[in-house]
């Protein structure tokens, strides 16, 4: 790839990134959403936060790691049983901090 092409990629890239993200404010209430894309709409970040932190739980040493030896897995399922008993944010994050620096420390 030339040093042309290479440009014209990165503004083209940048002309769409910017056109997709500011889409939304740049046409305002001129498009109305239909009831069920609004309310699909409610999940996409619970389902982008789960597509971060699943796989991070589940690979241990670059491999899939679904044990009791997997010291991130223990600590989520333990802090996901915690904000489901309290639903508690802050009180979520201390848990499974703890129980993973206890896990780790124990295995």
């Amino acid at each position: 790839m030339s040093d042309f092409d290479t440009w014209v990629t990165i503004i083209l890239l940048t002309v769409a990134t910017i056109l997709t993200r500011s889409s939304f404010f740049l046409l305002g209430n001129a498009i109305k959403f239909p009831p069920a894309v609004q309310h699909a709409l409610r999940y996409a970040p619970a389902a982008a936060l789960a597509a971060i932190v699943v796989p991070d739980l589940l690979l241990s040493g670059g491999a899939v790691t679904v044990s009791l030896v997997n010291p991130k897995l223990l600590a989520g399922i333990g802090a996901a049983v915690f904000f489901v008993a309290t639903g508690r944010l802050l009180g979520t994050i201390v848990v499974g901090m703890g129980l993973f620096t206890l896990v780790r420390f124990l295995l």
